[in-house]
């Protein structure tokens, strides 16, 4: 069910407090009134007013028909994640569902904002159902691990047809009034009136109750099912949320209806208590308090942004930003560069277009916001900038020191370095309580995840600035403080060079690469590595030479790769080898001759590593190196670490994190995978306080 989180002052209908729900009477009508902000989650106390209200309507010989609808801005929104995890308390909600199917009155629902989960079972449940134009609806259980546990598999497809509701259930995909209204999921869409008087009057023309539950499944043929029941599973992958969600949609044209109620309400509870859902309530949470600031510091005002450099980064970071409707200014001094960087806004807001990710209705009309300049004074008036050049502290100190002197006096300057010192950076302005780092993540259009990076003179109201720009383009702000990397590439650096020494100590790039997998990543490091580049980190490497305490170890192999030219898919070859044109790449006998030879010359032990050896020292050193950035205030919490490494690097959100996943071992497991790490690191390892970190995630 969506997930809200309610609080129970607001809930408990206490003496003093207002109660969740009330009855009002309209002549010959019932109004059952939701009353449980903000969203009106279906908490206990509203299914107990629930279930309080419909008894006293039946009870009442004045009241023909009851209206069930939401006080303040939407229906019914989700149920009350707090609850979940543990038993529920009674009553639950198939007793008030029951109990309105029982009534001898009518009872509809009035929906605007949402009915989503529980909301949109509620619904279900009454006899009509009318909304705003404006309303959704959505049944998103099983993108939570769950499926519907309320009748929404067994109400929906009497309504819709089987075919239909296996894809809103498996797909938890949310629809407008309007196309619900088409499905015959709404009965009646208010325009020209308020909600309640356009309810009230279809509910006064109704001419009884029509219980959805007692309604026949409507006929389709077999190979409309079966392709769609094919298409459930395929894009589920295999998650077992979806393969019963198929199942418990396809038992209501096979199973008397009760008895497939408790069916889809068992596999409900056993769901509901699974560590994939646990999983996901979890990564929930945590995307909750995710860019969440102290004090009162509100965003600048933003209408215009401004971008420097026409690369991909720049390109991508444009497209979002005219996405979501921003006008913006796109700057290459070079004319190619400008001119191949049209192009890349252009496919990047086709591939949105594709996806249902535009406000614009085309990818045209979206195409429309982005101007394109190849001065930088062309940015004078805008209100933010985000330069995106080439990662280089002289290159990028010059884009700045410029900017800084071109740009408003109020104007955020946001930098897009991954591994720069934002500090320096910023100081290199004169300007630096307006400078903040501004970090996405390739391809931008597709990337959730954009670090928002303080400075340590960054003004409350940039930093808002950043937040506000996340959110309005669609991405995940997570606040990070400065260091090399911030939160995700440092990790990733250390992730990956423990897996360069499992390269000298026996491993080879394929078996890391499936193990790395089969612990939640959806690729390995190497094959990462091919993907984005080998010459990024190259270059890093080589910046980082001279100041490299000579008693670290350092694995050079991946410079040994470079050197050859093998820079990953882009020239062919990497870690891998492209030239047959496998989307995976080939195992290359020259990678494997490379990793042996320079294995011998280092004279390390040799050994076959087992997958699980594999996994516990990268995940030892994932959490070391997580429990530092914790300590050092750089992060802010385990959580927000998780949901860097699920929604920057690939690890499986059905999973939590590496760092939920290790909660769910022993300290003594815990403390074996770490101490594996450090004795593979050697000299500058520095253990963290995994412990508290773990001891932050919960259960």
């Amino acid at each position: 069910m969506t997930m809200i989180d309610s609080s129970p002052s607001q809930n408990s209908g206490a003496a003093g407090e207002p109660s969740a729900v009330r009855l009002e009477t309209d002549g010959d009508l019932a109004f059952i009134v939701i009353d449980n902000p903000p969203v009106n989650a279906s908490s206990v106390a509203v299914r107990s007013g629930l279930l309080d209200a419909i008894e006293g309507m039946s009870a009442d010989p004045n009241i023909k028909a009851g209206i069930i609808i939401g006080a303040g801005s939407t229906f019914v929104a989700g149920s009350d994640i707090k609850e979940f995890g543990r038993a529920l308390p009674p009553p639950e909600l198939p007793t008030v569902l029951a109990a309105i199917e029982a009534c001898p009155k009518p009872i509809a629902a009035a929906i605007h904002g949402a009915a989503l989960g529980g909301g949109l079972e509620l619904a279900l449940a009454c006899d009509a159902r009318i909304a705003l134009a404006d309303a959704i609806v959505g049944l998103p259980e099983v993108t939570l691990g769950m499926i519907p546990g309320a009748g929404g598999t067994q109400r929906l497809p009497r309504l819709t047809g089987i075919a239909k509701a296996l894809d809103l259930v498996t797909s938890g995909r949310r629809i407008g009034a309007r196309e619900a209204a088409k499905l015959g999921i709404i009965d009646h869409v208010v325009e020209g009136t308020s909600l309640r008087d356009g309810a009230a009057e279809f509910v006064r023309a109704l001419s009884g109750k029509r219980v959805v539950a007692e309604l026949s499944v409507p006929y389709e043929p077999e190979e409309t099912i079966a392709a769609a029941e094919q298409n459930a599973l395929k894009s589920g992958r295999g998650r077992e949320a979806v393969a019963e969600a198929v199942k418990a949609v396809k038992n209501a044209a096979v199973l008397p209806v009760r008895e497939a109620l408790a069916e889809e309400r068992a596999t409900f509870q056993r769901l509901r208590n699974s560590e994939e859902a646990a999983a996901l309530r979890y990564n929930f949470f945590a995307e909750r308090q995710a860019g969440k600031l102290d004090g009162s510091a509100k965003a600048r005002a933003v209408k215009t942004v401004g971008v420097v450099g026409a690369g991909t980064m720049g390109a991508g970071i444009a497209a979002v930003c005219a996405a979501a409707s921003l006008d913006v200014i796109l700057v290459d001094a070079s004319a190619a560069s400008l001119e191949a960087g049209k192009g890349r806004v252009t496919a990047a807001l086709t591939d949105l277009h594709r996806v249902g990710k535009l406000k614009a209705a085309s990818a045209e009309e979206a195409a429309g916001h982005v101007a394109y300049a190849n001065d930088i004074a062309a940015l004078a008036g805008v209100d933010l900038i985000i330069e995106a050049v080439f990662e280089d502290m002289q290159v990028k100190t010059g884009v700045l020191q410029r900017l800084a002197t071109t740009v408003r006096a109020d104007a955020v300057i946001a930098t897009n370095t991954s591994y720069l010192d934002l500090d320096q950076l910023a100081e290199a302005t004169n300007r630096p309580q307006d400078v903040i780092g501004l970090h996405f993540f390739a391809p931008v259009h597709r990337m959730r995840l954009l670090e928002v990076v303080r400075g340590a003179k960054s003004d409350p109201a940039a930093l808002a600035t950043g937040v506000w720009l996340a959110k309005t383009i669609g991405k995940l702000p997570i606040i990070a403080g400065v260091c090399e990397g911030f939160i995700g590439n440092r990790i990733y650096a250390k992730y990956r060079a423990q897996c360069e020494f499992m390269l000298e100590e026996g491993a080879l790039p394929r078996e890391l690469d499936t193990a790395m997998e089969d612990l939640g990543f959806s690729m390995g490091p190497f094959a990462v590595s091919d993907l984005s580049g080998l010459d990024i980190a190259w270059a890093m490497r080589k910046r980082k030479a001279a100041t490299r305490d000579p008693r670290e170890r350092y694995v050079g192999i991946a410079d040994q790769i470079c050197e050859m030219g093998r820079l990953g898919r882009k020239t062919g070859a990497g870690w891998y080898d492209y030239s047959a044109g496998s989307g995976r790449g080939a195992v290359d006998p020259v990678v494997t001759e490379l990793v042996q030879a320079e294995s011998r010359k280092q004279g390390r032990p040799q050994k076959a590593f087992a997958k699980a050896e594999m996994q516990g020292r990268v995940l030892g050193t994932i959490l070391n190196e997580a429990a530092l950035l914790l300590a050092e205030g750089i992060a802010r919490s385990a959580a927000e670490i998780d949901l860097v490494l699920v929604n920057g690097f690939g690890f499986s959100k059905f999973r939590g994190g590496p760092i939920f996943q290790a909660s769910r071992k022993t300290p003594a497991e815990v403390d074996a995978m770490v101490e594996a790490a450090a004795q593979a690191t050697g000299f500058g390892f520095r253990r963290g306080d995994v412990a508290s970190l773990i001891a932050g995630v919960g259960n």
